[in-house]
Order: C-alpha cells, then sequence, then structure tokens
C-alpha cells in the first residue's frame, strides 16, 4: 500500500444485526455498517471514525465475538478481501506467502495442504478470518501460528501509520500477541481503541516449510488417531481430514444444520496456573507444560518449555469436574454443548445476556470448586462478565 491519504471510504450499507455476522447469532444493530474492498479503504474507513471519536468493530468471520444485545452504537466494518499470493516456493527456502486478512483462514489451511506447506495442517476447520489468527495467537491440536507467521502489516491507529511487524515484534504468547494486549489499558480495563485492537491487521506474512509430511505431531490425541508416536509425522491431508474429523465430534466445525456449534468455539482459554495450584488439583486433572510461543522451527515438539513454575491445565475438564456436563443448561435457548463443555452455545431465541448468565455461573463454579478463575476466550463487545 502505498498511500492511504487519496483512499475513498466506501458507501455504508444497511446496518445489519450482528446476530446475522456472529457464530453465536446473538447481538443487536450495528450503528454504521462497512465493507472494504481494498486496504486503502479498511484504513480510510477506520482512520475517519477514530477522528469522528466514533467506536469502531473491525469484525472478520464473526466467530470469536460476543456482542451486547443492544448491538454496537458505532463502526462495525468488514474487510471482504480474499486471496494468497505466494512471493516464492522453493525447497531451500520454503514457501513465503502473503494473505489479505479478510481471507477465510479455512482457505489458507486447504491450500497449504495441497501446496505441500507444511505448518498449519493441525489447524483445519477453524472459523474465522486470516487477520485474526496473529491477534489471537490462534492454536489447535499442538500448532500455534506463531510457528509461521513472518509478518504483520498494520494501520497503527495511535500513530496514524503502517507498521510491519516482524515475529520478533509481535510477543506471542499462549493465545496472546502485543495486538491483543492492545485490547487492555494499562489498569487492566478496556484500552481506548477497544474492541478492536490498536493494530487493525491488514495482512499476514507466512513462511512454511516445504513436504509431504506433518510438522511433528505434538498432541496425543491427534498422533493416536494417526497412528503416530507424539514427535511423529503423518501425511498433511491425513493430518487435516483427522483433525476435521476430531473437531467435528466436539462441535467445532461450523455446520448450519448443527445447534451445537452454534457458538464462539472455546468460551474460556486453558488456564495457565502456578504449579504450586495445579499440584492441589484432583490426580485426574491434566497437567501440560506451558511451552514457549516462539519456537525456532514449525510448531511441534521443537517449542521449548518454560520454566516448571506454572503449569496448563484443561478448562474443559474443570468445567466438567466441577459440575457442568456437556448440556448443562438445555433444553433452554443458552447452554452447554452437547458434544463439549467448553463450548456455550445459542439454539436460537436466546439473548447475549443468557448466555453471559451462563458463562459467569460456569466460570464461578470451577474457581468456587478449584480455586482457577477461568478467562474468557472470545471479545465481548459492550459486556463482560
Amino acid at each position: 500500500m502505498t498511500s492511504t491519504s487519496s483512499a475513498a471510504t466506501p458507501a455504508p450499507t444497511r446496518a445489519p444485526a450482528l446476530a446475522d455476522l456472529t457464530t453465536l447469532r446473538l447481538g443487536g444493530p450495528a450503528g454504521r455498517y462497512l465493507e472494504t474492498t481494498s486496504d486503502e479503504e479498511l484504513v480510510a474507513a477506520v482512520r475517519s471514525a477514530d477522528d469522528a471519536g466514533e467506536p469502531v468493530l473491525v469484525l472478520g468471520g464473526g466467530s470469536n465475538v460476543v456482542v451486547h444485545d443492544d448491538g454496537f452504537p458505532g463502526l462495525v466494518v468488514r474487510d471482504v478481501r480474499s486471496g494468497i499470493e505466494v512471493e516464492a516456493a522453493d525447497t531451500c527456502g520454503g514457501a513465503s506467502i502473503q494473505v489479505p486478512a479478510g481471507t477465510p483462514w479455512v482457505d489458507v489451511v486447504d491450500r497449504a495442504v495441497v501446496e505441500g506447506w507444511v505448518g498449519v495442517e493441525a489447524l483445519a476447520g477453524i472459523p474465522g478470518s486470516t487477520g485474526a489468527t496473529p491477534v489471537q495467537n490462534v492454536g489447535a491440536y499442538g500448532q500455534e501460528v506463531s510457528g509461521v507467521v513472518s509478518t504483520v502489516r498494520v494501520w497503527d491507529r495511535d500513530e496514524s501509520r503502517v507498521r510491519t511487524f516482524t515475529l520478533g515484534d509481535l510477543d506471542f504468547g499462549y493465545r496472546s500477541s502485543v495486538l491483543k494486549r492492545s485490547l487492555r489499558g494499562p489498569d487492566g480495563g478496556p484500552s481506548r481503541f477497544a474492541p478492536t485492537p490498536r493494530h487493525v491487521v491488514l495482512d499476514v506474512g507466512f513462511q512454511l516449510r516445504l513436504g509431504t509430511l506433518s510438522a511433528p505431531v505434538a498432541y496425543a490425541e491427534l498422533a493416536r488417531r494417526l497412528g503416530v508416536p507424539v514427535g511423529g509425522r503423518a501425511p498433511l491431508a491425513e493430518v487435516r481430514a483427522t483433525v476435521l474429523e476430531l473437531r467435528g465430534g466436539k462441535g467445532m466445525v461450523l455446520d448450519p444444520a448443527d445447534p451445537d456449534t452454534w457458538s464462539a468455539g472455546s468460551f474460556f482459554t486453558n488456564p495457565i496456573v502456578p504449579a504450586a495450584l495445579a499440584d492441589g488439583l484432583p490426580e485426574g486433572a491434566p497437567r501440560y507444560p506451558v511451552r514457549s510461543a516462539r519456537p525456532e522451527r514449525t510448531t511441534g515438539p521443537s517449542l521449548g518449555a518454560v520454566d516448571g513454575s506454572v503449569v496448563k491445565t484443561s478448562a474443559a475438564w474443570l468445567i466438567e469436574h466441577a459440575g457442568f456436563g456437556k448440556g448443562f443448561g438445555l433444553p433452554g435457548p443458552v447452554g452447554l454443548s452437547t458434544k463439549h463443555a467448553l463450548a456455550l452455545t445459542h439454539r436460537g431465541g436466546g439473548s447475549t445476556a443468557e448466555l453471559l448468565a451462563l458463562a459467569r455461573t460456569v466460570r464461578d463454579g470451577v474457581r468456587d470448586t478449584y480455586g482457577v478463575t477461568l478467562e474468557p476466550e472470545p471479545v465481548l463487545v459492550g459486556c463482560t462478565l
């Protein structure tokens, strides 16, 4: 992008209910709604709203947000660009690709498997846009995008300029990055940029190894299904298909006919707790080493473990063993998925207020039982726990 000063802001379209744009099918109307088809249009729309003091929500696939029943009073803008630019692909340097932020993430994974680009095959079936993946350091089944992201080009709302972050600049952590942390102010409350981060993602660069076999399989359940040891490899297409099968069995692949998938995915992150607290959990509670989000090579067991002062455990295990089993809250309009206790689902006819009440019940029950406070994974727009 060479200039943003002359880019015209696209004409607003009729403001939809945000329930129509989110996978939870919840949320009231947008104040204004725009769809942008170039990075110049996206920057112009965000900059114009910021200059006017208008709140901004940059919305991707709508799969990781919970929106207030009253909606959002400001500008909702969706980047509808899509595509994958291959900058290089050779056995020496691997594949270097650039992806516009609006591109559906599933398109990137599917293309990677077909082309033999290694490092995202275990991230199949994750809904949402590519621009959201580095913000949250999206991960599943032993892989995280931090293992393959090379650059992220953004519009910096504070400095009013386009910037490019390299891997080291992004300061990735578990479901976190410097981009996501800009949603919080110095006092821990929402920053002045929320509910959109300070840095609006324009496109993401990825560096992937070439090959027919996957990255080392780091997730035990996936390894068992594939018939390989942890740290082993399997054909890319087989890993993708097995991950989709696993996710589908947990209601984590979007299906308009299956209300178990009408969710924001995992509602709570797996908690990272002090080792002393983990020692006090029941014997059956999962305990995983906390690994660095700055791998030296493609994601897998090569990720180095941090010191043993903290331990990651399973939010789903804590929820179920605190008395909130699959299907808790049903047959009401909101309830836990019948396939996975970590997904809060909306079956239609419900409200965000009801969903958040369920989330509080679960969070407080886990805290009272185990002393662990679960943190929500989705972005909460106009509402809080």
